[in-house]
């Protein structure tokens, strides 16, 4: 499990090939069951898998600013060819963001052990999207999920604490992801 947690980069350019369905089900089946606050179950999913809605959807996100423009994805070249957009309550507590942000990592490690790639995405245009998925106004979009097959390999390196943590591309167009050591995040009493 270390493993594939470490091995899962986000993923900003994807191949142009569909996703099997059973797979955003079986993503969609985990992120159902993962731990939520008082098993209060107030996240929902939209799928979108038809290449014309997921073009509209790819049209309201936003992509990696530290790596603006290189890693922009463009419709039908190198954006994902799935999403899966994250519903919460329009009143969400700050809880529902926690058990968004726990469900989309069982998604995006289903999403890995499978051979698929993803994209946590915050800047989104919730309103648009709303509208666009025709989404109730008891509910929002708290997040999108881009989803598709890699065509990219991101790594991750540890650096310590006082180094720079922004992600950067190399002179070889490869993302490298600094994250902090284990000894630099923990503390053992």
């Amino acid at each position: 499990m270390l493993k594939l947690i470490k091995d899962r980069r986000t993923i900003r350019f994807y191949q142009q090939k569909p996703i099997p369905e059973e797979v955003l089900r079986q993503m969609i089946d985990g992120a159902r069951v993962t731990s939520c606050a008082g098993n209060m179950q107030q996240l929902r999913y939209v799928v979108v898998t038809t290449p014309d809605m997921a073009e509209k959807v790819f049209a309201q996100t936003a992509w990696g600013a530290m790596v603006r423009p290189k890693r922009n994805p463009e419709w039908g070249k190198s954006a994902a060819t799935a999403y899966i957009a994250v519903l919460g309550p329009s009143d969400a507590a700050p809880m529902v963001h926690a058990d968004a942000g726990a469900a989309i990592q069982s998604m995006q490690l289903i999403a890995q052990a499978n051979g698929l790639g993803s994209c946590w995405l915050g800047a989104i245009q919730r309103e648009p999207l709303r509208k666009l998925l025709q989404i109730s106004p008891a509910q929002q979009v708290m997040y999108v999920l881009a989803v598709g097959y890699p065509a990219e390999q991101p790594t991750s390196e540890d650096v310590p604490a006082g180094a720079s943590l922004r992600y950067y591309l190399d002179d070889h167009d490869v993302i490298h992801v600094p994250k902090l050591a284990p000894a630099d995040v923990a503390r053992w009493c």
